[in-house]
């Protein structure tokens, strides 16, 4: 009886997050050992399916690194990265396109289909909704540094994700754009999604990785902040608690706050249900970054 009525409580405790949220567009980024768990993966998943058929519009947005090096290492090919980018060149924007869409994209869209959702992907085999500039690094005294096909996104077509949004679809959308051109990109997946936020107004922008948020000392756990606003973020960089793979992450929830996004959210994918404790329980379970 108690733990029925526990359960009780907790969707009562849901209820202002369920009609607050109601309608309402939310990006969840995917990334992580998590996609590298199929049982986790498909339950994380549902966790989507929950969220839309309790009202809420999810657009997903996947990076998939681990699983393209492991399709490198089996080519034989090294990955290199350059300031933290993937150098990509012919080859490794070929074997990024084969897995983050031919192989991901399809298998995340076919798990929401087979728990009971529409869904569709989106990405540069299908129809691509990410368009952008072909990125070029600084190096000292200023020179450019060519990292191959590497993009920065430049616009979303945010129209085709909202009329898929109001159709009751789950947009998938992997992070390969396309150029003025109509070549290919490979943009980083953080990145792509704090512009896929900011692109449709999202409501709200959720990061799942696997790091628990952000702590004021990453060995003290007693030191983990559930909330932090633009100018603690802007300092925990400047002092370098907040470096290397944490810095498009917190860059992306800041683009998506500028362009109207009420709040943003970094999340340990790993722990059981943490996308539904993070946004319909009142002390959540990741950082949540406001503006």
């Amino acid at each position: 009886m108690q733990e029925a009525i526990a359960k009780a409580g907790s969707l009562i405790e849901a209820l202002p997050y369920i009609q607050g949220y109601y309608d309402k567009i939310v990006v969840v980024k995917l990334g992580g050992s998590v996609m590298d768990n199929p049982d986790a993966e498909r339950e994380l998943l549902r966790d989507v399916v929950f969220m839309n058929y309790v009202g809420m519009q999810p657009i997903i947005v996947h990076g998939g690194g681990k699983e393209i090096n492991a399709a490198m290492d089996a080519a034989g090919l090294e990955p290199l990265f350059v300031q933290g980018l993937r150098y990509t060149d012919d080859r490794t924007l070929a074997i990024a396109e084969q897995v983050l869409c031919g192989r991901i994209n399809r298998r995340l869209v076919e798990t929401l289909e087979s728990l009971g959702v529409a869904a569709i992907g989106l990405n540069s085999l299908t129809s691509c909704v990410l368009f952008a500039d072909r990125m070029y690094l600084s190096g000292e005294e200023n020179r450019r540094i060519d990292v191959g096909y590497v993009g920065k996104i430049e616009k979303v077509n945010a129209r085709i994700l909202e009329l898929l949004c109001e159709a009751d679809t789950i947009p998938v959308i992997a992070p390969i754009a396309r150029d003025r051109s109509g070549g290919k990109l490979n943009c980083n997946a953080d990145t792509a999604a704090g512009e896929v936020a900011a692109a449709v107004k999202a409501e709200k922008l959720v990061m799942v990785s696997d790091t628990h948020g952000i702590r004021e000392n990453p060995k003290d756990p007693e030191s983990f902040r559930p909330t932090l606003n633009r100018q603690e973020i802007t300092a925990f960089m400047d002092r370098g608690i907040i470096d290397r793979g944490m810095i498009p992450k917190v860059q992306a929830c800041l683009r998506a706050l500028d362009s109207g996004t009420r709040k943003a959210h970094i999340i340990d994918g790993r722990i059981p249900h943490s996308l539904l404790l993070e946004i319909f329980t009142d002390k959540g379970i990741g950082t949540q970054i406001l503006q």
